[in-house]
């Protein structure tokens, strides 16, 4: 490997890209009425990824997955019955480790489901 190659492969070694690969990806999940982003959620499978979910709205809601999350290793955080409550303008976050499959996803409350609080997790 010439020095040039051997400098470079140090720098992002040493870069914060490498370390953010490293203790796994960030996943924002915007919660608002009525509606989740992004629409559909992809995820690696069999990767360390960090879900902060960010509730934008002055209303309390949920991110309902209880088969994704029941599928998952979960490292920190959790989600009681698979479900994240977030109060207005809340944020959560949970890690977790997810397992290759689709899974649905939705919003509890009541009608928040019927008027489109819904989202697909497609993790491969």
């Amino acid at each position: 490997m010439s020095a040039l190659r051997l400098a470079a492969a140090a720098a992002l070694a040493l870069s914060p890209l490498a370390s953010a690969h490293a203790q796994g990806a960030t996943q924002v999940v915007d919660v608002a009425s009525f509606y989740f982003a992004p629409k559909p959620i992809h995820l690696a499978a069999g990767r360390q990824v960090t879900l902060t979910f960010v509730n934008r709205s002055g209303s309390g809601h949920d991110f309902t997955a209880p088969r994704f999350f029941a599928k998952s290793r979960i490292i920190s955080g959790g989600a009681p019955e698979g479900e994240i409550e977030l109060a207005p303008h809340q944020t959560r976050s949970i890690t977790l480790v997810p397992s290759a499959g689709t899974y649905s996803a939705h919003c509890s409350h009541f009608m928040h489901k019927q008027f489109g609080m819904t989202d697909t997790i497609v993790v491969n």
